[in-house]
């Protein structure tokens, strides 16, 4: 009898943790996602190094993640789309619509990089997964 007690009790807990995960509002300390393009990126550029330093592609989420920041730590000014970033600055752009946006940038190997800006997740089934995927991601 104990045992089923515990045991109902332990899936109601879990299922009002999961209903507090599906419609619970997203909230985040910082809507900026920080990348950093570390010293020394450029000299190694120059070098033939063609290790990937920033990624190919960065998603961005709508009212949560909506804010790109770059720091250039590197000693040399790098380039993002049109944008000059000098050594020791930060460089913040905010999106406002969803979509795939795409840049050239010297940091990258390939010099160019895309920022995917996804809908925030509805209430329900998908903030569900997608705190799910967050947390798999932040333990990573």
């Amino acid at each position: 009898m104990k045992r089923r007690i515990g045991l109902a009790a332990a899936m109601a807990l879990l299922a009002a943790l999961l209903a507090w995960a599906a419609f619970a509002p997203l909230h985040v300390a910082s809507r900026d996602q920080l990348f950093e393009i570390p010293k020394g990126t450029w000299e190694r550029r120059m070098q033939g190094d063609k290790t990937s330093i920033l990624p190919e592609q960065i998603t961005l989420t709508l009212g949560v993640r909506d804010v790109l920041l770059l720091r250039n730590s590197d000693t040399v000014p790098q380039m993002f789309g049109p944008v000059l970033i000098m050594p020791g600055q930060d460089f913040r752009l905010p999106f406002a619509q969803a979509g795939e946006h795409p840049f050239d940038c010297t940091a990258h190997a390939s010099g160019k990089m895309t920022v995917l800006v996804r809908e925030a997740p509805a209430a329900g089934l998908a903030r569900l997964r997608w705190r799910a995927r967050s947390l798999m991601n932040d333990n990573a």
